[in-house]
């Protein structure tokens, strides 16, 4: 029992401390990412997995695949955590630390969206395009300034819970071995989870479990969302009224939760029409226009992220430690 309560004590002490570094230095480029082994784990099953099942099986390959993507993404980091345990409480808080400032990507999303705001101001608006066209799907070469605007502030807005709070959830509940499984989850579907022809089968299991996964994250953010509109100066009232009129307006069951809550508090609109892949997919608007988007409204959004995850983190954290104590 009590060897329990200390590890729990560590799992909780090293997502916050990871929440910490990330905030303050974001990824290291320097540094490979954990997650872009997974994806090339991604890929490479992939391929072993379509020469060995037919055509008419491949919703069963890309099941395949997402259990021997998650279980290895899980089951590596628990077992090096139980080894660090074991060599010394400290070592295991240490490699923690490290793992859960990796998972978390605040500030590399306010990093990139950043970009896309300075070449605005700069008037570069083909450096935009290409600074948006790193952090969002859809196609940016046709691009209007407002339109880069606005993909980079439904991508601050998405990635909230994705990137951020989500993960958070996972850590605070089974620290960072469950942040790793979370992080496979949702790159299998940011790389399978498209509805063409070399996916729309192959790509069915990822993406629902990708919904799944992000379903009540998804919308305890949105929650967290309204509060930080208020704390932040934003428009908490209409934060409220856009997420319970919007929020159901997407493809995705939870893409439009936070996405709506933005668009809200900002008093801006958001979503609409979008060319993925050189195809017009024809999408409803979140959000009522009470005013044009500008570039400032990216800065917005990234305060509005970090109101959000810091109060998920309070939230989450102080669970944790009443579970822990009490």
């Amino acid at each position: 029992m009590e060897r329990n309560v200390t590890e729990l004590m560590i799992s909780l002490g090293a997502c916050t401390a990871g929440f910490v570094l990330d905030f303050i230095f974001g990824d290291p480029s320097w540094l490979y990412h954990p997650v872009r082994i997974i994806g090339k784990g991604i890929e490479l099953g992939e391929r072993i997995l379509r020469k060995l099942f037919r055509e008419k099986h491949l919703v069963l390959a890309g099941a395949v695949l997402w259990v021997f993507i998650a279980g290895v993404s899980f089951l590596i980091p628990l077992g090096l955590l139980f080894l660090a345990q074991k060599l010394h409480p400290g070592v295991r808080f240490a490699l923690e630390t490290f793992w859960c400032f990796q998972i978390l990507a605040a500030r590399s999303l306010c990093r990139e969206s950043g970009k896309v705001y300075d070449r605005l101001q700069e008037d570069d608006l083909p450096g935009a395009r290409r600074a948006v066209s790193m952090i969002v799907g859809r196609d940016t070469e046709s691009l209007t300034g407002e339109g880069v605007t606005k993909a980079a502030v439904e991508t601050v807005a998405e990635n909230t819970s994705d990137g951020v709070t989500a993960p958070l959830i996972y850590m605070m509940i089974g620290g960072a071995p469950l942040g790793f499984l979370y992080k496979a989850v949702n790159t299998m579907d940011s790389m399978l989870g498209y509805k063409n022809d070399r996916y729309l089968y192959f790509g069915r299991i990822p993406a629902g479990m990708d919904d799944i996964f992000n379903y009540i994250p998804a919308r305890i953010t949105a929650l967290a969302m309204i509060a930080a509109a208020y704390l932040t100066g934003l428009d908490g009232r209409n934060a409220w009224r856009i997420y319970r009129r919007d929020r159901k307006k997407h493809a995705s069951p939870n893409a439009a939760q936070t996405e709506s809550v933005c668009a809200g508090a900002l008093r801006v609109q958001l979503a609409g029409d979008a060319v993925y892949f050189g195809k017009l997919y024809k999408k409803e608007f979140i959000g009522d226009r009470l005013r044009p988007i500008e570039p400032r409204d990216i800065k917005r959004s990234q305060r509005l992220m970090y109101v959000t995850a810091l109060l998920l983190l309070l939230l989450c954290g102080g669970m944790k430690a009443a579970l822990i104590f009490l």
